[in-house]
């Protein structure tokens, strides 16, 4: 796994406050496309769930990080 002190600064869109949380406080959600593939946390801030596109940058950040990562199913149709 990835280096437990590992911290990323991001905003939060609800409060517009820029964070810093330690890789433990992020999940990452892999779709079946780009557009269903996320990261999500909670602003220390607001208290908000906050989730945000994850393109293949963030995700390697994420996954390098040792951050909790679910395949989500493909939509049936």
């Amino acid at each position: 796994m990835g280096d437990a002190s590992t911290r990323f600064k991001v905003y939060c869109s609800h409060c517009r406050e820029k964070v810093e949380l330690p890789a433990v406080e992020f999940r990452l959600a892999l779709g079946a496309t780009k557009e269903r593939t996320f990261y999500s946390f909670t602003c220390p801030e607001c208290g908000a769930a906050v989730r945000k596109h994850a393109g293949e940058k963030i995700i390697a950040a994420l996954t390098g990080a040792g951050v909790s990562t679910m395949r989500l199913l493909p939509l049936e149709g």
